[in-house]
């Protein structure tokens, strides 16, 4: 029997609503939206949200109910990531958010959101010999080891595009003082790394491996190298946000996260051996509607 539900997740570089029809396999997309609100870079800066972001944050909430409550869902489930965990006033966000929008928001573990974001990506990745998977994120990286339809090992590392950007002031144009932050931080964050597997191929989940792709590959193919991110690397530190956007076809936002996505992806790639990252279209709000349909969450 095919259902329809919503699932929106808060997190730290956007928040992001998938209205979806499934039957417990496959996954439809019925509708999407999304709004940008960097909560990885505004906490790591400042330790907590803002009055003006959770005035966003309730307002994009209003909307995805008002969404999900049009399409008529068979359940409605928002959850938030890295950047809401941060924040010491999360409780306080989430206590006006309830009061403003009758939503309860639950926030998940590092855990919870790899296992999300891969059985997400089993919709378009599966039985294809990817050993390991990266969902980077704007306040964090899930990287986990795994094998047929399971997760064998997972790790959490603070290697979000909007913490990177925060911790070492990267910008477009980049000043080389800033690149260099950028890559002591890393060096130090992966020193925390306690997942010893190496591979030659990983699956690449969330909305900052899909810009990667999206600049690199207009064609469509899903594999990215790493010579790939490279020479993206290389190409975009020294452009502005507009040129940027306007050579890779992706939109400002997206466009300000394509210097942090590709040190965090190359750091990655080299630390685990990984050759390509296969691109994932789908993740973790696709993964909540498949737990959702299976009765696994709540909504």
């Amino acid at each position: 029997m095919v259902r329809t539900f919503a699932a929106a997740d808060i997190g730290s570089n956007t928040a992001h609503l998938l209205v979806a029809a499934t039957d417990g396999e496959l996954v439809m997309r019925v509708d999407n939206l999304n709004e940008w609100i960097p909560l990885g870079e505004v906490v790591t800066r400042l330790g907590e949200i803002p009055k003006d972001v959770m005035e966003m944050l309730t307002l994009a909430v209003k909307e995805f109910k008002r969404i999900a409550t049009s399409k008529k869902v068979d359940g409605f489930y928002v959850f938030a990531t890295e950047g809401t965990r941060l924040a010491r006033n999360h409780k306080a966000v989430l206590d006006k958010i309830f009061k403003e929008t009758g939503v309860r928001v639950e926030i998940i573990s590092p855990a919870a959101e790899a296992h999300l974001s891969f059985r997400g990506t089993q919709l378009d990745t599966r039985n294809l010999g990817a050993s390991l998977l990266f969902e980077v994120g704007g306040g964090s990286a899930q990287i986990a080891v795994i094998e047929d339809d399971q997760i064998l090992e997972q790790q959490s590392l603070p290697l979000g595009t909007g913490r990177l950007i925060a911790e070492s002031g990267l910008s477009n144009p980049c000043p080389e003082y800033a690149l260099v932050a950028a890559n002591n931080y890393i060096t130090r964050v992966m020193q925390r790394t306690t997942i010893q597997t190496k591979g030659r191929i990983a699956i690449a989940s969330g909305g900052v491996g899909r810009g990667l792709w999206r600049a690199l590959h207009p064609d469509g193919d899903k594999m990215l190298s790493k010579y790939e991110i490279q020479y993206l690397l290389r190409a975009v530190e020294g452009l502005s946000i507009d040129r940027i956007g306007s050579r890779f076809n992706v939109k400002p936002k997206r466009a300000g996260t394509l210097l942090p996505g590709c040190m965090v992806y190359l750091a990655l790639m080299e630390h685990f051996g990984i050759e390509e990252c296969l691109i994932s279209e789908f993740g973790v709000r696709e993964g909540a509607i498949l737990e959702m349909a299976a009765g696994r969450i709540a909504s």
